[in-house]
């Protein structure tokens, strides 16, 4: 394998979901290959082999894991794709798409299959019919909010996607052969539910320490008028997912290594996919005592990483949204794309009435920008060049071509590939949106100005040399490196 075993082998330690299904290794004491998220004890590195797919594995003469099953790593599907496509049918479930039957036969005229098809995949690729895989969601979101919300148990049964009181507890004693009340931590009298039943709050928890300030800070410069609020405290912002619309306020608390997330009621019927949002824009899972361990090793980075324990990489809530801000932050400062993106956002993002004076707008949508003329966009005063740009990046994000939404993708090289394949998009605008959006740890944009400036001037071919020793970690090395000085820079980062 190409790829540097010692790289490979801290990803391997790490357990990060993040290299689900970029790499494989196989044991040599035992004969069997597994997915770097496996959760039997990490081997040791003497004993480890590397290999980019799991027929390679299998072709060195490894057995697949029947613990973490190796052939269902997002990408690493068989010919017919039909890992891809139960990954996108469980995504369309999270986005609140509950009614399995449409569901699938929207599906399946996307892909090009009939329902049967799809039935078929699903339950061959997660070994459950959709029925089953949509109980399952429903019932494991209901045990979060019997548990750390005080909604009324009719109102959970609703909110999980039920259609009566009765189906959701008869789901509930069947699976779980307890009723759904017995989850309370303690006997909650329904009809003395606070009055103001507007917002409820979930708590996400994180690995300590964690930078609050510093993610703050980062979001705060970057803040999108009308659609996001950043205080000392808190990052308030309205959100769209498919058809539901409301607005979320996160704020952290650190005595219980979490944060909080209020959200209105509106948006509990996209619950699962507003959590992984929202755990992705804060990067809840990312291990900062193994990532600081090993950054620490490099001269450069000991000090940057002392003064900032506990270091995140913010993501995105949209990628559309942040992939329209790192063109629109192309060679200019972050202020003035920030102005001009608030021009993009009077234009194209629809009003939204909240309690919270700051927030007016949603997000603009990747199709309604696809509709507008380059003209329009270049009006905004947008320099013609990136007015095409937008546009491409609206036509591919809304035909389904470029998905940057989703968290995780299973092939960031791909992604990136196709994103500089869009005319104005270059390595180091793509690598910002993998680094964010596409939430790749080991993204790295080596044309950085600040980076190679902070690094004392170095060229992009030198910087990249640099960086192998931060792999796989290098997007937070370059958060790192952004912090080292005070230099003003003409990019978005």
């Amino acid at each position: 394998m190409d790829q540097d075993r010692r790289r490979l082998y801290r990803a391997l330690a790490a357990r990060d979901r993040r290299f689900d299904g970029v790499f494989f290794v196989g044991v040599t004491s035992t004969g069997i290959y597994c997915r770097p998220i496996c959760t039997v004890r990490t081997p040791k590195e003497a004993n480890c082999r590397f290999f980019n797919t799991p027929q390679e594995a299998e072709q060195a003469g490894f057995r697949p894991c029947l613990r973490c099953r190796p052939e269902l790593a997002p990408g690493n599907a068989p010919i017919d794709d039909s890992q891809r496509i139960a990954h996108a049918i469980v995504t369309r479930l999270e986005e609140g798409k509950l009614d399995a039957s449409a569901g699938l036969e929207e599906i399946a005229r996307q892909f090009e299959l009939s329902s049967r098809q799809i039935r078929r995949i699903v339950q061959k690729e997660l070994g459950v019919p959709p029925i089953q895989l949509l109980l399952t969601r429903r019932l494991l979101l209901a045990k979060q909010l019997l548990t750390e919300t005080a909604l009324p148990v009719t109102e959970v049964a609703f909110a999980s996607g039920f259609s009566s009181l009765r189906r959701f507890n008869d789901a509930f004693n069947n699976r779980y052969r307890m009723p759904p009340t017995r989850l309370r931590r303690n006997a909650i009298d329904e009809d003395a539910v606070m009055a103001d039943t507007s917002t409820l709050t979930l708590r996400l928890s994180y690995r300590p320490p964690y930078d609050w300030p510093g993610v703050l800070g980062f979001l705060a410069a970057r803040a999108l008028k009308g659609i996001e609020f950043v205080t000392s405290e808190s990052y308030t912002r309205t959100v769209r997912l498919g058809n539901v619309q409301g607005w979320i306020r996160v704020t952290d608390a650190p005595k219980q290594h979490a944060l909080m997330l209020e959200l209105t009621h509106s948006l509990t019927p996209s619950l699962p996919i507003l959590l992984s949002r929202v755990r992705s824009l804060f990067d809840l899972d990312a291990r900062p005592d193994l990532i600081s361990r090993h950054l620490a090793r490099d001269a450069r980075l000991n000090v940057a990483v002392k003064r900032n324990p506990g270091l995140r990489v913010p993501g995105a809530f949209s990628g559309f949204e942040m992939g329209l801000r790192a063109i629109l932050g192309q060679q200019i400062t972050v202020k003035a794309a920030t102005t001009i993106a608030g021009r993009v956002i009077e234009a194209f993002g629809e009003p939204i009435v909240t309690p919270i004076a700051q927030l007016d707008r949603l997000t603009p949508e990747a199709a309604r920008v696809a509709g507008a003329s380059t003209s329009d966009v270049a009006s905004l005063g947008i320099v013609a060049a990136r007015a095409r740009s937008i546009m491409a990046l609206a036509e591919a994000q809304s035909s389904g071509k470029l998905s940057l939404d989703g968290g995780i993708h299973h092939n960031p090289d791909d992604a990136i590939k196709r994103l500089t394949e869009l005319p104005g998009i270059g390595q180091w605008t793509a690598q910002y949106i993998a680094m964010r959006a596409l939430r790749w740890p080991d993204a790295f944009p080596k044309e950085d100005i600040a980076v190679r400036n902070n690094l004392g001037g170095i060229t992009a071919t030198q910087a990249e040399e640099l960086s192998q020793t931060w792999r796989p970690w290098r997007s937070y090395a370059v958060m790192h490196v952004w912090r080292m000085g005070h230099t003003v820079t003409k990019t978005v980062h």
